[in-house]
């Protein structure tokens, strides 16, 4: 029996993992991590307090301890200012990975080892396998159309050695089920969409409260003007609505391929092979973490670009600096300075970095 502190969002996951926990024979405590609270009005539903009631409401179902632990400073400064000064150099950030490893398995982690627990559970669709050297690996979970493996990408060994994943072998269908045989005051509610931890919000809305509009001239890829933009931080590569340029070509749109930070402009292309900048194959990668063993000599692994993307075969080499330069066997859509490359081998999570220049 061991002691853990199960990360209560206020959603099925967790609460599942926290009754699974328990069924287990360990010694459970839930706990709300407080880290934001909508003080400057931005536009949006942040639903804090009825995230923190639900927690409550399964701790006092399943009769276990509950408390709210405040991280607003911590999350201000390691996710929000993250995020916003992201935006503000021109790349797309992604706070739900930064979130994982800062906040989750940072901060709330180190209250918990302060606190004398053993290990933080959360309800995120991975899973976790403990090596005979006493190394922990994490996996993609069970459910593949679930599998959040991605955002623990740039986790580290410590971190992984006190995270459990109790809903990880498990598909969704089966995760309300057991929501259900426990009585659950969460087992219907809906799954979160918004920002890690913000709520409802959309992001072009949290942008525009913090960071000013800066119009200027969207040009096709041989710079004929083609419009105005808002500014370049509210645009992402590969956007094919919302710049409000409509395309001369029936049936193929748009889409954002480019931003000139030196003349403010946003540049689009045909969403096609032969657009520049639209597809690579080569990209360098920094920010690198491993979960595990460290990859120092070049291999032929899995990269997985974005969320939602499949896995690609892919070179990875590591240079001098820290960097890896990976090549993909085949060209890549869209891939966005900031955002995050997951790497995996066979279904296990290697590690990950943050995409930083497009070669």
């Amino acid at each position: 029996m061991a002691k853990i502190l199960v990360g209560l969002s206020g959603g099925v996951d967790s609460s599942v993992a926290a009754a699974l926990m328990l069924e287990q024979g360990h010694e459970v405590t839930g706990a709300y991590m407080k880290n934001w609270i909508n003080t400057d009005n931005v536009p949006g539903d942040c639903p804090w307090q009825e995230d923190v009631d639900d927690a409550h409401a399964v701790a006092k179902k399943l009769g276990i301890e509950f408390r709210v632990v405040d991280l607003i400073e911590q999350y201000q400064e390691r996710i929000v200012d993250y995020l916003l000064d992201g935006y503000r150099s021109g790349i797309t950030p992604n706070p739900d990975v930064y979130c994982n490893r800062e906040m989750k398995f940072g901060v709330f982690l180190d209250y918990a080892l302060e606190q004398g627990f053993e290990a933080v559970a959360t309800g995120h669709y991975a899973r976790r396998r403990d090596r005979a050297d006493g190394t922990v690996d994490i996996l993609r979970g069970a459910d593949t159309n679930k599998d959040q493996s991605y955002f623990l990408a740039l986790m580290e060994q410590h971190q992984a050695k006190h995270a459990l994943f109790p809903c990880g072998e498990m598909q969704k269908p089966e995760v309300r089920e057991v929501a259900e045989r426990f009585e659950l005051p969460t087992a219907k509610k809906k799954d979160s969409q918004g920002i890690c931890f913000i709520g409802n919000v959309k992001m072009s809305d949290f942008l525009r409260h913090y960071v000013p509009d800066r119009p200027g001239n969207i040009v096709d890829v041989a710079g004929k003007r083609l419009g105005r933009h808002k500014g370049l931080h509210l645009y992402t590569l590969g956007q094919r609505k919302g710049h409000g340029v409509a395309s001369p070509r029936e049936g193929l749109a748009y889409v954002v391929v480019g931003k000139n930070a030196k003349f403010n402009e946003l540049i689009v292309g045909y969403d096609e092979s032969e657009t520049p900048g639209l597809y690579t194959q080569k990209c360098l990668v920094g920010t690198v973490s491993w979960v595990n063993k460290p990859l120092e000599f070049a291999r032929r692994i899995e990269a997985q670009p974005r969320y939602r993307a499949k896995s690609e075969p892919v070179m990875v080499t590591p240079q001098d600096d820290g960097r890896m330069l990976l090549e993909f066997v085949r060209p890549q859509r869209a891939i966005t300075p900031g955002q995050i490359c997951g790497f995996y081998e066979n279904g296990v999570l290697l590690g990950g970095g943050v995409f930083e220049e497009i070669l």
